[in-house]
């Protein structure tokens, strides 16, 4: 297995990743009041030092009552957190590595415990339910412009890079999906006009941080709500969905799959991936993620089928074929910090007997 390619340096306008690696957002709730503490500072530290190229962090509530909840999941705002996340990319970059912050609204699948009302674009939740409020017509330059403001606190924190949330049923994705979109007022109805608002808030981002602080945007096809949720069912409505992000200022896209080496649109490519079909249409750089690493059978889209992992083998055919540019790991890391350096050193027997529930707990 030839990994030496993916520990090749990649450069995206001024931020340049030293491999081909990334750490997947992955929420912990470990950051009381909203502050990552010195224990979040490490968590990120150890996956620098364990061979990872961009950090991606987990992801990062904007600074308004609704975005998110519990209050265990970290801000952008105050003091307090401001001085936490400095804290985090200091150790970052003293490992020599690159980290970007994910911005992140959780719409109408929010949890409303302590009574504040969540919105989204219609006020309908992931099973197609009402929930929360609907945001008003006149509601949506100042949302874009709060991604815009925590961009920019982000970038003058020290960060590399953004990556905006657009995936898994969230905010922007509640947009994006027809389920969830009813809207009559522009923002709703053809796959254009739900584009809109995503857009609007990229290049809300794109003119607050300049022409050369890149921009990653998270898209999916699943939401949290339901694994075999689909946007788009071809290459042409995929290509009609990223056009405009990319023409408001998106620099690198992250399709978000559950499995990296399921092929995308199988009815038009036998193999080729979400990753690979996004690669394909935009000819942008791309992210790929998706069970990177896993050694045991875990649950598919259909209730009681068990899938069997691919091995990393897989991965690297993926790269060599130009499907992807970078390849994000989320529960590999927790398992084992250095995951990347043991690859790299051709030292991963022993990870065979890795657990995935195990490693789901084991945040240190």
């Amino acid at each position: 297995m030839a990994v030496d390619d993916l520990f090749q340096p990649l450069t995206v306008r001024s931020l340049t990743v030293p491999n081909r690696f990334a750490m997947a957002p992955m929420t912990r709730q470990a950051s009381p009041n909203g502050v990552p503490g010195s224990d979040v500072a490490e968590y990120y530290r150890k996956r620098a030092a364990g061979g990872v190229g961009l950090i991606i962090t987990e992801g990062i509530r904007l600074p308004d009552p609704a975005a998110g909840y519990p209050a265990s999941i970290p801000t952008i705002a105050g003091d307090e957190a401001l001085r936490g996340w400095t804290r985090v990319i200091d150790g970052v970059h003293a490992e020599g590595a690159t980290i970007a912050a994910q911005l992140w609204h959780q719409g109408v699948e929010r949890r409303d415990d302590d009574g504040v009302e969540p919105v989204g674009p219609s006020g309908i939740d992931g099973h197609g339910q009402p929930r929360g409020r609907a945001l008003r017509t006149d509601e949506l330059p100042a949302m874009a412009q709060l991604y815009a403001d925590s961009a920019v606190t982000a970038q003058q924190l020290g960060f590399d890079a953004v990556e905006i949330h657009g995936a898994h049923g969230y905010l922007l994705d509640e947009f994006f999906w027809e389920r969830t979109n009813r809207r009559t007022d522009g923002y709703g109805g053809s796959a254009a006009e739900r584009t809109r608002f995503p857009a609007e808030v990229v290049a809300a981002v794109r003119a607050a941080v300049g022409p050369d602080y890149p921009i990653i945007f998270r898209f999916s096809q699943w939401k949290g709500t339901d694994y075999a949720a689909s946007l788009v069912d071809d290459p042409t409505q995929l290509n009609e969905l990223l056009t405009p992000l990319i023409d408001a200022g998106v620099d690198v896209l992250h399709p978000s799959t559950r499995r990296h080496y399921v092929p995308g649109f199988p009815e038009h490519d036998s193999e080729l991936s979400l990753a690979g079909w996004t690669k394909k249409v935009t000819g942008m750089p791309v992210i790929a993620v998706g069970s990177v690493g896993l050694e045991t059978q875990f649950r598919s889209e259909k209730k009681g089928e068990l899938i069997a992992p691919a091995p990393v083998d897989r991965l690297v055919e993926q790269f060599d074929a130009g499907e992807f540019d970078v390849v994000a790991i989320g529960r590999a890391l927790l398992a084992d910090p250095t995951w990347v350096n043991r690859l790299r050193d051709g030292n991963l027997d022993g990870f065979a007997g890795y657990d995935v529930v195990a490693a789901l707990s084991a945040l240190a």
